[in-house]
């Protein structure tokens, strides 16, 4: 008999931890598990890969933050379909997911923590730990995540540490010149890649700054790829401080895949993370990274071998660490191979969706 498994997260947008979960559910051993994904407020566009894969998708509608009728919903739809593994993801889901199966009399429940979280109140982390002492287990991409939580009353032994896994990448699909066109940057100059949401945690106008002092010295263009509630704000700064020549906006896209190997460096300058998606398309890519030294970042980049890290906010160590890998063409494409390397043997799907099937088999046979 499969074991069902529901999959609970907010939305189905474009983020890293919706990411994950699509190459989780589409990838459990059907002949074992059978998957299904509950979205606790909207649908969303990594739906339609869920779909093809034949995995269900149920959007509950939550309408507004403490909706009761959404708690409602949630325990009806696991009292009627009976899953035997509850799995949520993210403060909201996991807040409700966790409430609903202890409702419904689940086995084993699951939460999931992705990231640091500086922006959680007293009041969320009174709710983490009521459920977290409800919880078989916690699932976190990173031991900087675990460490977090540890130091806000939830016992570590709970987390399980699965870091992100990523599929193998294709040969590059379009040429230098075509991605380019694409961003709107000379062929002349050196592309910089940035991605992620434009907001604070991000620390873009660090990197707008780091780029007008690089592009002194070196002509290099840095792009930012993302869309976000600081968009018109990071825009207002570019203008006061640089030009669109030495920093660019391009938006929300869906061919970062295809960009990524063309570019020269990838800089990441957040000032909190859980395991960047991002940096790991980046290092698969052969992009040597320049990051903020936190935790982390400070778990994929291997510093001065597989990328650079560099102190939060030091927006001079961008430029000065940018300007020497893209003056030292060797130690640039060493980096970057490095860097492949790494991700291939410790960042694989594979290896990803085995941590958490194993962890399921360990978690049922407790429960049993």
């Amino acid at each position: 008999m499969k074991t069902r498994v529901a999959l609970v997260i907010p939305t189905m947008d474009l983020g890293g931890a919706e990411k994950q979960l699509v190459l989780l559910a589409k990838s459990l051993p059907r002949e074992q598990f059978e998957p299904h994904v509950c979205l606790l407020t909207r649908d969303g566009p990594r739906s339609e890969e869920l779909r093809r894969a034949g995995v269900p998708v149920t959007v509950i509608g939550k309408r507004f933050k403490a909706d009761p009728t959404a708690l409602l919903r949630l325990t009806g739809w696991m009292k009627e379909n009976r899953p035997q593994i509850v799995h949520t993801w993210l403060f909201a889901a996991n807040s409700f997911g966790r409430a609903a199966a202890l409702r419904a009399g689940v086995p084993v429940i699951v939460g999931s923590e992705r990231c640091v979280d500086p922006w959680k109140s007293r009041w969320h982390f009174a709710i983490d730990r009521f459920l977290a002492d409800r919880s078989a287990a916690i699932t976190t991409n990173s031991d900087g995540v675990r460490r977090f939580y540890a130091a806000r009353g939830i016992n570590p032994s709970l987390f399980e540490v699965i870091p992100n896994g990523i599929p193998g990448r294709d040969a590059a699909s379009i040429s230098r010149r075509e991605a380019f066109r694409r961003l709107g940057v000379g062929e002349d100059r050196r592309l910089i890649l940035a991605i992620g949401r434009l907001w604070p945690q991000k620390r873009y106008r660090d990197l707008i700054w780091a780029a007008e002092l690089l592009a002194t010295a070196h002509v290099t263009t840095l792009v930012i790829i993302g869309d976000g509630p600081q968009k018109h704000e990071l825009l207002r700064f570019r203008d006061s401080v640089t030009i669109p020549k030495h920093v660019a906006f391009a938006g929300g896209r869906r061919d970062v895949l295809e960009l990524l190997p063309h570019a020269d460096l990838f800089w990441i300058g957040s000032e909190y993370e859980g395991q960047s998606n991002a940096v790991i398309e980046a290092m698969q890519a052969e992009v040597p990274v320049i990051a903020t030294d936190i935790p982390g970042n400070d778990e994929l980049i291997v510093d001065g071998t597989t990328g650079v890290l560099v102190p939060l906010g030091d927006r001079a160590a961008f430029a000065r660490e940018s300007l020497a890998l893209l003056d030292d063409e060797t130690r640039r494409r060493s980096c970057g191979q490095a860097a492949s390397v790494r991700i291939e043997h410790a960042f694989s799907v594979q290896q990803m969706v085995d941590r958490h099937v194993e962890l399921y088999r360990r978690l049922l046979s407790e429960a049993s």
